[in-house]
């Protein structure tokens, strides 16, 4: 048993055929935290809408949830904008799960993060989520071949693998995209007189660290099947759980280069209004 002082995981996306549901049940079997953090997209309502795929191991992973919540863990859900109708009922307890627009997470060493789901920052950086760059369909197409080429690998014997995940890194608008999101995050976070932001929404973990504050980004349960995790020290690290789960990184303790070599980089216009409403103290 894996043990961790918080936990952050987002874009679990239940209710579609993408959901990595098995690996996301073997990981929330095998740690326990005091907090466990729901980033936002946890059941995909917008697929639903569609066709709805709810097999018994996406039902087992919500039965996990509400016995985790009735345990000595903490659990907040912060909807993000494939289950936005659970934002009707934040400031509510459902089932031991404490509903919240955000939340404000202070580490064991004194920080504090703004933690949300992230879809606030699409009207900023003027780009849909990551998964819309290789436009709609496109991207249905490519976690089909995902999940059939894993199948491939797991007759094989071979660990799961991320092939859209792989594709999507060679796209450079998408690596555009994730930069311009990572720095209006950190941005709004710092003028908040925050330490740092954590979300998810762009299927994309990661750290990127300033001279002032700290992004996280827990990344996702469909291509990538990562988790942000906090040591009791306080330290953050950002888990990949499959076949042969591992630590993908941790938190950094120097700036990113583009901070220390000239100016620092120019992000998308952050109105005053937008960084006040996503930095105010949650209800």
């Amino acid at each position: 048993m894996h043990r961790y002082r918080s936990v952050f995981i987002s874009d679990v996306h239940l209710g579609s055929a993408d959901c990595q549901a098995d690996y996301l049940l073997d990981f929330l079997d095998n740690v326990e935290c005091d907090t466990l953090y729901l980033v936002g997209d946890i059941i995909d309502l917008i697929a639903m809408q569609r066709r709805v795929h709810f097999p018994e191991s996406h039902q087992a992973i919500v039965r996990k949830l509400i016995a985790i919540a009735a345990s000595d863990t903490r659990v907040i859900y912060i909807p993000g904008n494939h289950d936005e109708f659970m934002r009707h009922f934040c400031g509510q307890t459902l089932s031991g799960i404490e509903l919240r627009q955000k939340a404000i997470h202070t580490t064991a060493d004194g920080r504090r993060f703004v933690v949300c789901h992230g879809d606030q920052f699409d009207q900023v950086v003027r780009c849909s989520p990551l998964m819309l760059l290789v436009g709609d369909r496109a991207h249905g197409l490519l976690l089909r071949l995902n999940r059939w080429f894993n199948a491939w690998r797991r007759m094989r014997n071979k660990p799961y693998w991320s092939l859209a995940a792989w594709v999507k890194t060679r796209i450079g608008k998408a690596r555009s995209f994730i930069r311009r999101f990572e720095m209006a995050a950190l941005t709004v976070a710092e003028r908040g007189n925050y330490d740092g932001f954590i979300c998810g929404h762009i299927h994309s973990a990661g750290f990127l660290r300033s001279q002032d504050g700290l992004y996280c980004n827990d990344g996702d349960w469909v291509e990538h099947c990562t988790a942000l995790v906090e040591s009791e020290a306080g330290r953050l690290e950002i888990l990949h759980w499959s076949e042969q789960p591992s630590l993908v990184e941790r938190e950094p303790d120097a700036p990113a280069p583009e901070f220390v070599r000239g100016p620092r980089p120019v992000v998308d216009t952050l109105s005053q209004a937008f960084i006040e409403q996503v930095n105010a103290e949650p209800k």
